[in-house]
């Protein structure tokens, strides 16, 4: 990895802590509860702007992955009695599920197509399995499923392997904002490292990929595999923040919605969805506190003016927009 890469990681890592560790001292404790939902939004959309954008994988049932994580974990806690353990859990259910069917898809020779409809497919059936499951028979260990009611005793983090210390509002949002900074520095490092370049030769080009000597089928499901965990633990933290879960996020519109996060953020880049997710969810929030309008109406309709503004998404757009003025300058000295 290049120097200049080095100290522009190491600039937003510092820049990131700094700005994390001021939010609460300037804001009060409903905005940082407010606040760590968005940041877990962020990362379930950078999860897919991964997969997605820089994978190339349109993954449309992202969401599952979210939601086994989400559902790992409140099974796994509820019976622990303890966050640690069921943490880890809900990043490695989620990937070795995606390992399961990436493999069936990626060394079947499944067209990109056929593999978005699978991964909503897989969304929508467990959306109706948990759905279905809400009597009393069904329970793992101690913990029921909850059906369409879900499960409303999910336990918050607690400090690890001391589950009597359970994490405050305060101290949740240090652990969802530093989450999110640590993941995407990773994503960035891995993506400037040999797997990050080939990951983006297979998206340009799969063939050529190929005809190099590259094994396309196991880089690409390197990066679903990578991208279902780190949504599977955005849901664990979903799980944990709101001490609930349910079968809404295997749903349809929650697949949607997660799409259209990256779309309106920026495709092929990992700042831009989760630009997106904080924004979209920010708007959502507010309409829903004001109950000035629909929500979901705003939402389509801010979509529809994006797509037709900003084809290319906000931050794209931006960078473009900034470029240009820049070149401007440049020529006028």
């Amino acid at each position: 990895m290049k120097s200049k890469n080095c100290i522009e990681l190491g600039a937003i890592a510092v820049a990131g802590t700094a700005v994390i560790l001021t939010l609460p001292i300037v804001t009060e404790i409903y905005t940082i509860y407010s606040v760590s939902v968005y940041l877990i939004m962020a990362m379930l959309a950078l999860s897919l702007g991964f997969v997605w954008g820089i994978g190339g994988i349109l993954s449309f049932g992202q969401a599952a992955f979210f939601g086994i994580g989400g559902y790992t974990y409140a099974l796994y806690a509820i019976n622990e009695g303890s966050s640690t353990m069921p943490l880890l859990m809900a990043v490695a259910v989620p990937a070795i599920v995606a390992a399961l069917v990436g493999y069936f898809t990626f060394y079947g020779r499944v067209s990109d197509v056929y593999f978005g409809v699978i991964s909503l497919i897989l969304a929508l059936i467990l959306y109706n399995v948990v759905n279905s499951s809400s009597g009393a028979e069904f329970t793992i260990g101690s913990a029921p499923i909850g059906g369409y009611n879900g499960i409303p005793t999910v336990p918050s983090i607690n400090v690890p392997f001391a589950p009597d210390q359970q994490l405050d509002y305060g101290q949740f949002f240090y652990v969802a904002a530093f989450s999110l900074l640590i993941v995407y520095l990773l994503l960035r490092v891995l993506m400037l490292a040999k797997f990050g370049r080939v990951v983006a030769a297979v998206r340009e080009n799969e063939l050529r990929a190929e005809l190099l000597g590259y094994d396309v089928r196991l880089y690409r499901l390197g990066t679903f595999c990578i991208g279902a965990g780190i949504a599977g633990f955005a849901g664990a933290l979903f799980a944990a923040w709101g001490n609930f879960i349910g079968p809404s996020v295997f749903s349809l519109g929650f697949s949607a919605q997660v799409i259209v996060w990256v779309v309106m953020g920026g495709l092929g880049t990992l700042v831009g969805p989760m630009i997106g997710a904080a924004l979209i969810q920010a708007v959502i929030t507010w309409l829903g506190d004001t109950k000035i309008l629909e929500p979901m109406i705003v939402l389509g309709s801010i979509f529809l003016a994006l797509v037709l503004v900003v084809p290319k998404g906000l931050v794209p757009s931006a960078t473009s927009a900034w470029r240009r003025i820049a070149r401007r300058g440049e020529e006028k000295a």
